[in-house]
């Protein structure tokens, strides 16, 4: 292994821990591997070596294995996101489940390698800032690798999290400001104590160890790269990380390409996304970030913008914003069709996904990965609303008013009848409606049972495929205007094919709406319903 220094080039053997350029005095150290001996050791070994993120460890910057300090973080799965691919057709969608890692976010992989550095280097005690999870996975690794922690959180940070960092032993400090205000209180304190400082995006091991997710990815693709790899950022280490571990697999052979890399900012502040819209070389500082995603909120990237604007560039990525309302809808989303509990910075990733596939960027027929960077506790308030839970009294005897109350538990009036052959598509609207708790939901494969049903119990709503066996959809709409009884039923024609202009003036006329598969959302289709009902 070498350090290289990015200001000045200058390299030499690294045999020992640095955090500064000998001749310069830079403070961003790249690592430099002999790839060819590593994809010759991998080849023989790598199939023995249990799924954790230390199965790569050739290209991790630790001289010694004994110095590792880990709880088997990493070997997170690859899930396919199969409701949410098939509503925005992309079926070759993917969530890289961070989640699963030991205290429930990606910094684990930080945690592990920083703090195996930090051993190897006979620290004792150290600082950082953070505003949650790094803290948390930092207090983790230093209780196990037996290091004193102070860890300056910002105010910001749920007092949940906070808890959580002082249980593990670590000295909890919480600072009255914004995250960059923490970072340099911190960093007087370091200062002043004569204590190390973890320097963030700024630390070799820190960046380093963002790679494994690259490295799992491909191996889990059957040694191949996705063409999108999207991550919400506040600092920007992890893009940095992947893209560096895509760089070393595609120098190995390992893999073909290098996949884009799509950045997500919450609109509030998004000094990264903003600079680069605006074509500036550095970025502009936030002064005042203003969302509620406490873990999105670092106004001063530093050095990691330059970085991550030419990766973007390099790539073909692509940046982009989303508000606090689009993250929680989308976290919200990713529970009730997924069933993953995300934490907002991870959600964002999904709402600006959401946002790439609208306007073009993201193509039907890629793969695509999408971090799910952590865990949501305690879930937000923010992503539930009002009416989310029922309150209900058990009487000491049961009563008629107790079971009437029974009763009324259940608030779905409006009855939604789905005329589809096709059983995922079907699973899907079935989910979207039932997540919303207020539709009955029935469903039909065949046409002309789907016209019988009809005539002897109108549903509120036809949720309505064009092509069927057994009687076509525009058959079935013909047959709806033609009878007196059932011609006001409001009608969403949700179809696969392509139309031609005179099927679409014909449908304007007998359908209330009409939505292309894998091009709605949720949304879309409640909005749509909705205004339906109301007009009928």
């Amino acid at each position: 292994m070498w350090l290289r220094c990015a200001a000045c080039s200058h390299q030499w053997p690294y045999l020992r821990f640095e955090v500064r350029c000998p001749r310069c005095g830079g403070d961003w150290l790249d690592v430099i591997y002999d790839l060819e001996a590593v994809r010759q050791r991998w080849d023989r070994l790598l199939r023995q070596r249990p799924f954790t993120m230390w199965r790569y460890r050739e290209l991790l910057p630790l001289r010694q294995d004994l110095h590792i300090v880990t709880m088997e973080e990493g070997g997170t799965p690859l899930l396919r996101a199969e409701n949410l691919g098939l509503m925005l057709g992309r079926p070759r969608l993917y969530i890289k489940d961070e989640r699963q890692n030991p205290t429930g976010s990606f910094k684990d992989r930080q945690a592990s390698l920083a703090i195996s550095v930090a051993r190897e280097a006979g620290l004792q005690e150290m600082v950082v800032a953070s505003t949650g999870n790094v803290a948390i996975s930092y207090a983790a690794y230093c209780a196990r690798a037996g290091i004193q922690l102070w860890a300056f959180l910002v105010s910001s940070a749920p007092a949940d999290k906070m808890r959580e960092v002082a249980l593990y032993g670590a000295e909890v400090i919480k600072v009255t400001g914004t995250y960059d205000q923490t970072k340099q209180v911190a960093a007087q304190f370091a200062e002043r104590r004569g204590l190390f400082l973890d320097r963030g995006i700024r630390s070799l091991a820190a960046r380093e160890s963002m790679k494994t997710i690259a490295f799992e990815i491909a191996e889990q693709l059957g040694w191949r790269a996705p063409d999108w790899y999207i991550q919400a950022v506040s600092g920007g280490m992890g893009p940095i990380g992947v893209w560096k571990g895509f760089q070393e697999l595609k120098a190995m052979g390992l893999v073909d390409r290098i996949p884009r890399i799509g950045v997500i900012q919450a609109e509030g502040c998004a000094p990264i996304v903003e600079s680069f819209r605006l074509g500036l070389e550095q970025a502009r500082v936030v002064r005042t970030p203003r969302t509620r995603i406490a873990t999105l909120a670092t106004g001063d990237p530093g050095p990691a913008y330059p970085v991550l604007r030419r990766i973007v560039q390099e790539t073909g990525g692509a940046m982009e914003t989303v508000s606090d309302e689009e993250t929680y809808r989308a976290m919200h989303l990713l529970a009730k069709m997924e069933g993953l509990s995300m934490e907002p910075a991870a959600a964002a990733a999904f709402a600006g996904a959401f946002k790439l596939i609208a306007s073009g960027h993201i193509r039907p027929e890629e793969t695509v990965v999408i971090n799910a960077s952590g865990h949501t506790f305690p879930v937000e308030k923010f992503a539930l609303g009002e009416g989310w839970v029922y309150t209900l009294e058990a009487p000491a005897a049961p009563s008629e008013g107790f079971l009437i109350a029974l009763d009324q538990l259940d608030p779905r009036s409006r009855r939604v009848l789905i005329v589809d052959d096709d059983p995922d598509a079907v699973r899907l609207i079935r989910r979207i409606l039932q997540s919303r708790g207020t539709f009955y939901v029935e469903a039909v494969d065949r046409g002309d049972e789907a016209l019988e049903r009809i005539r002897r119990d109108p549903p509120d709503v036809i949720l309505l495929d064009l092509m069927m066996p057994g009687m076509d959809g525009f058959a079935v709409l013909e047959a709806l205007k033609a009878d007196e009884r059932l011609r006001r039923i409001p009608v969403l024609v949700i179809t696969a094919r392509s139309l031609a202009p005179e099927e679409q003036a014909r449908l304007r006329q007998q359908a209330y709406a009409v939505l292309e598969k894998g091009m709605f959302t949720d949304e879309n289709l409640i909005e749509d319903m909705l205004a339906a009902l109301h007009a009928s």
